[in-house]
């Protein structure tokens, strides 16, 4: 099997490596200085405690990913999807699958599955329509990955301690099919336990849920969620945040809990562990606001259900996003906006 990683940031590259440490067939696609460092150094791997690993890839500019290829796996952040459809579905395989593996919802959504909202589509998602025109559905699987990895330098990744790591695949559709099973054999025997799923989009929502709370907290406070669940102040809009999508949810048939008291237990004393949205802030990169926190805001506007503190949230997100957008400049501790 021909495999390509579409974007080796800290999760493409963690994939890549533990696919090419097994020997399968793998192409990371990269950039700059990270495709300078895989190249010359390969890829390095730290975990708490132990000692780093060097793994050799083979790491590729876009131009120079010659297809086609069997197995996709794309890891580029939400917001780079549309500019990159045509570039994905080009190096395809006929028979190719693509594994999008993105937080948040995808712009598939509402599409086929027994839709809520037959017509509908999650238009922050797709603003160009160039995802839904780009990319055939029944060559793209969802997944939801449960993995932190922080990238801590060109070519350099950090693995800190978590919950057991996993990967869950699903069909749009929401059908059974041998190559759901295939490519989480493939996935789970290179060190990832891989499971796939029959409700692919009840998995996305299962993991936004957190993501809406904590990326978008820690990105706009700039702390880690532990710091945030430590205040008074901040754990009243972690009761608002996950009451209000979870309304959400359930207006669109998803039948999911979380409670919140539980939540800022779990994170306490949590101070050290960044998520993806804070670590893009203090790197100067855009955010994933419009699949974590706009497409649930674009929801409940379809299902009437009132979402005042998202939408405040979304608000200062689109702020905070616009800043490192115009300025591109890393925004680390101790430096005010």
């Amino acid at each position: 099997m021909k495999i390509l990683i579409y974007g080796a940031g800290a999760i493409g590259s963690y994939l890549g490596g533990l696919l090419t440490e097994v020997g399968q067939d793998v192409t990371l696609m990269a950039r700059g200085a990270q495709l300078e460092a895989l190249s010359a150094h390969g890829l390095i791997v730290g975990c708490h405690g132990q000692a780093d690993r060097k793994t050799h890839v083979m790491a590729r500019a876009r131009g120079d990913c010659h297809g086609p290829y069997d197995l996709i796996i794309v890891t580029l952040k939400s917001m780079h999807l549309e500019a990159s459809a045509a570039d994905i579905s080009s190096l395809l395989a006929a028979d190719g699958v693509a594994v999008m593996i993105q937080n948040g919802l995808p712009w598939w959504y509402l599409d086929g599955a027994d839709s809520p909202l037959p017509g509908a589509h999650l238009s922050c998602l797709d603003r160009t329509g160039k995802l839904r025109s780009g990319l055939p559905l029944a060559q793209v699987i969802g997944a939801v990955i449960y993995k932190p990895v922080m990238q801590i330098g060109p070519g350099r990744i950090f693995l800190p301690e978590a919950a057991p790591a996993s990967l869950v695949i699903g069909e749009v559709q929401n059908q059974k099919s041998s190559r759901l099973e295939n490519i989480a054999t493939l996935i789970s025997q290179a060190g990832l336990p891989t499971t796939g799923t029959q409700n692919i989009r009840l998995a996305k929502w299962r993991k936004l849920m957190i993501n809406l709370v904590w990326n978008s907290l820690c990105a706009i406070t700039q702390s880690t969620s532990g710091r945030i669940a430590a205040s008074e102040k901040a754990a009243v809009l972690v009761r608002n945040i996950i009451a209000e999508g979870l309304a959400v949810a359930h207006s669109v048939g998803m039948d999911l809990s979380l409670d919140a008291d539980e939540e800022l237990r779990r994170v306490a004393g949590n101070m050290d562990q960044q998520p993806s949205m804070l670590q893009d802030v203090r790197a100067g990169r855009p955010l994933e606001c419009d699949a974590i926190v706009n497409a649930v805001v674009e929801l409940a506007s379809f299902t009437g259900v009132p979402v005042p503190t998202l939408k405040s949230i979304a608000a200062c997100l689109d702020v905070l996003n616009e800043t490192l957008t115009r300025d591109r400049l890393p925004i680390g501790p101790g430096v005010v906006i």
